[in-house]
């Protein structure tokens, strides 16, 4: 059975003092079957042509600024994964698709953060890739050509945000505060295409769902979805089930797992 496809929606870094939150994570870690390695995709690297980060333990990028110390001072020393590299490299070389490396460049937010709480011993392989555009098509059509990856044991994630406005992030509101009606309505929009499986709307979801403008500004947190969309088409299986919902700080948490 191939390894299941996950987009997950990745917080901030106080996520880790959010007991309902680590709770769900921690949950859907506990039903999932440990994988060989980790391919991970992040909406805080766009970089073109499409770039693989450290695979020799390049330190964490702490992409984020004005939180207290302690957040600056996480590890996650997660093995690298050379191998996983270079699978990548031939795979999307072998469809005419270039590809760069960085061993300079860990494992951003959108990556270490979730992981932390879903793989929290760090003992599996993890390589992070960037997202060479914000098309949903071409992050469709390389979602497709990292399928095979899963019958290796490769868990694919996407890491983004399910809707992503900071302009609605009100500290003083606390993070269970109600959601922006334009959060709840493109959240159950987005709950309902995925549930029927209707690839053409996702893939055009500026013009499509509701809200699309307030609830992603700019797209980049909604943009991994599409690379785990298309890992997930080209094996044939686009079931999904919403394993986390709910939303922080007005933010849209929702989650996915394909089977």
């Amino acid at each position: 059975m191939s390894t299941p496809v996950l987009y997950l929606s990745h917080g901030a870094p106080p996520l880790a003092d959010d007991r309902r939150w680590t709770a769900e994570l921690a949950d859907w870690s506990a039903a999932l079957t440990r994988p060989k390695d980790v391919l991970i995709v992040s909406a805080h690297w766009e970089d073109a042509p499409t770039t693989l980060g450290s695979t020799t333990g390049a330190p964490l990028v702490h992409d984020f600024w004005g939180f207290p110390q302690h957040y600056y001072e996480v590890t996650y020393d997660a093995p690298g994964a050379p191998d996983l590299a270079h699978d990548v490299a031939g795979l999307l070389g072998a469809a005419g698709h270039p590809v760069h490396r960085d061993e300079s460049r860990g494992l951003d937010h959108g990556a270490y953060v979730p992981l932390k709480e879903l793989l929290p011993d760090a003992d599996v392989p993890v390589l992070q890739m960037s997202m060479p555009t914000l098309d949903p098509r071409g992050l469709f059509e390389l979602g497709r050509r990292l399928a095979p990856l899963r019958d290796r044991g490769t868990l694919i994630v996407g890491s983004g945000f399910t809707t992503h406005n900071l302009r609605w992030f009100d500290p003083s509101a606390g993070p269970d505060a109600a959601p922006p009606q334009a959060s709840a309505e493109f959240d159950e929009w987005v709950k309902e295409v995925m549930a029927s499986q209707d690839v053409d709307a996702l893939l055009n979801f500026v013009a499509r769902a509701p809200a699309a403008h307030l609830a992603h500004p700019r797209t980049e947190h909604f943009a991994p979805l599409f690379v785990t969309l298309g890992a997930a088409e080209a094996s044939g299986r686009l079931e999904s089930t919403s394993v986390i919902d709910g939303f922080w700080f007005g933010l849209s948490k929702r989650s996915w797992q394909f089977a």
